[in-house]
């Protein structure tokens, strides 16, 4: 038994989703968010305090990193009141792949070195017009939604529980993209935490990790590294920033590039994304310090804009954002890159006081700057690491983690390190979800897409509700699976029976018996709702593999079993095959 009692089945009515178009259901769709809340959403590109450069890299004889605006989506939990049938008001959303769709198509092309006209056409049959479940520009929510009040396990929080306000304040989450991603790529996690009662702040960071970004060019003209637009048409009045790849060393990615990390790109774009979360910060506070007008006036993301929707931001009542943050205690959260650059801005107590935890989704180890590299201050704050298993049989990765959590622990911090069996790196996105087969048969995911997520947003529910203070956990019925409480391996028992060859390391599985697994998991019966999980409206969550409750992830580390976790030093010794 490798968890205890869990509580997967226990099911709860979800917020109200915006209706789906006749449109929508030709193409690959989003599930709806599974939490309370119903989920808003807005878009918001303004022009940083200070023009900046990062590190010393070129491109075309100019600086590579520069920081002129910063762009992000918010999801957060809304009401949606206005619109009721008797309003008359239509509810809009989002599109899944960010404006202008085609060119952004190309991007991708340009990313995965392959020719663009096939992957914008595939992308036209299956996702041109995939849509956000979210509410644009809706009214925050107002009040608890089906939530009742109730006792925080805030086990690892000092902080004194407070009088909550007759209108609720949200906790605040900070999400940090991967390579290649962007501020919509993970809207499947960002939303559902969303729906359970938090402002999460989704980055598109512009460093040249993305594949395809629109940077709007603030009245005025000027940007960083002393260049100035001057008298530019309106058509011209923005650039795009492209996917970087490292010069010479093009593979700093792959686990068998001998010349390893571009560490001096790598560095410098973490730089640039903490600075760019700096700024989303300072926007929160905007908001919470009651001059919404002012965001309005400054967006960039408007009718007539590159990337913009003709909607922008138009009718938000911003006074019903003023004092509704928790802006102290926030969450960094982010996936593979964006995973590196949470243990960075995690580490900066002195420069980033408000951020209180970090959630690491797959994280980039080799990319992650070690203790001294960039900053002498150690990790002192708690930690969630939760990975996939093409990345856990990663060692060097898998080693690297280890010692950030060692590094954690040291700092008299709680940390959790678990692996989500059967899943691989792309399982946090909402690439699995949207593109389930291809994920089973080039990656060899065997784990539900869309259980892989609610694993993913429940394990943090769990780790917040016990580092949080009080105040911030009060009146929320987060769903409590136990997945923390599950039992720490030791060494001997990290399982290795779909390692792939060296060759596929961290990108894929292996199945053993791949074909007659396929073929009897196609004829096979349904299992029982009460032996695996079930969505939000009892279907059971069917993978190629099926992992019962309680034991569908691996723990590695948890502060209430130091003496079982796995080390750096056990992990040394361990053979691979």
């Amino acid at each position: 038994m490798e968890g205890e009692k869990h509580q997967s089945n226990e099911r709860r009515r979800p917020g109200l989703s915006p209706p789906r178009a006749f449109r929508e259901h030709l193409f690959h769709t989003l599930p709806n968010y599974s939490g309370p809340y119903s989920v808003g959403i807005m878009e918001i590109e303004v022009p940083v305090r200070e023009l900046r450069t990062f590190g010393r890299i070129k491109r075309n004889h100019t600086y590579a990193l520069r920081m002129d605006t910063v762009l992000f989506s918010i999801f957060y939990p809304c009401d949606t009141s206005s619109y009721e049938s008797k309003n008359g008001k239509k509810p809009s959303k989002p599109t899944w792949l960010p404006r202008p769709r085609t060119l952004t198509s190309k991007g991708y092309a340009k990313f995965f070195n392959v020719p663009h006209l096939p992957v914008t056409a595939y992308i036209a049959a299956t996702t041109m017009f995939t849509k956000i479940p979210a509410f644009r520009n809706a009214k925050l929510a107002g009040g608890r939604s089906g939530a009742t009040p109730r006792q925080s396990s805030s086990a690892y929080s000092q902080e004194t529980c407070v009088e909550n306000e007759e209108k609720p304040q949200f906790p605040v989450i900070i999400f940090s993209h991967g390579l290649g991603g962007s501020r919509t790529c993970y809207s499947a996690v960002c939303g559902e935490m969303a729906s359970n009662g938090f402002v999460v702040v989704a980055m598109e960071h512009r460093d040249g990790s993305g594949a395809r970004s629109y940077v709007n060019i603030p009245p005025g003209g000027n940007l960083a590294a002393d260049l100035k637009m001057g008298d530019k048409t309106d058509a011209q009045r923005h650039y795009k920033v492209d996917y970087i790849f490292p010069k010479d060393n093009a593979q700093d990615t792959s686990p068998h590039n001998a010349r390893g990390v571009d560490t001096e790109l790598r560095h410098a774009q973490i730089e640039m994304r903490m600075s760019e979360m700096e700024e989303a910060y300072y926007v929160l506070e905007l908001l919470n310090n009651g001059q919404g007008d002012l965001v309005y006036k400054n967006n960039l993301r408007k009718k007539g804009n590159a990337g913009s929707s003709s909607k922008g931001l138009e009718g938000i009542d911003w006074c019903d954002w003023e004092g509704r943050l928790l802006l102290r205690n926030v969450t960094a959260m982010g996936h593979s890159f964006g995973g590196a650059t949470t243990v960075e801005i995690v580490r900066q107590s002195d420069r980033f006081p408000y951020i209180g935890q970090g959630i690491l989704l797959d994280a980039w180890g080799q990319a992650t700057p070690k203790f001294g590299e960039v900053t002498h201050q150690p990790l002192r704050k708690p930690l969630l690491a939760i990975n996939s298993e093409a990345f856990m049989l990663w060692p060097e990765n898998f080693r690297r983690l280890c010692d950030i959590g060692q590094e954690a622990r040291d700092g008299g911090a709680p940390c959790w390190m678990l692996t989500i069996k059967g899943s691989t790196h792309l399982s946090q996105t909402d690439f699995a979800i949207l593109y389930p087969q291809w994920m089973s048969i080039f990656m060899k995911t065997m784990v539900n897409p869309r259980r892989a997520v609610y694993l993913t947003v429940n394990s943090s529910l769990e780790f917040l509700s016990q580092v949080l203070p009080p105040d911030f956990t009060a009146g929320n019925t987060w769903m409590n699976e136990g997945i923390l409480r599950t039992k720490v391996l030791v060494a001997d028992e990290v399982p290795r029976d779909h390692s792939p060859n060296d060759k596929w390391m961290a990108s894929r599985l292996r199945i053993p018996n791949e074909l007659w697994l396929r073929i009897t998991n196609y004829f096979r019966r349904k299992p029982k709702t009460t032996i695996i999980a079930t969505d939000i409206k009892g279907r059971p969550l069917i993978g190629l593999m099926n992992f019962a409750l309680g034991s569908e992830v691996w723990m590695h580390l948890s502060p209430d079993q130091e003496k079982k976790a796995v080390t750096s030093d056990s992990i040394e010794s361990r053979t691979y095959v």
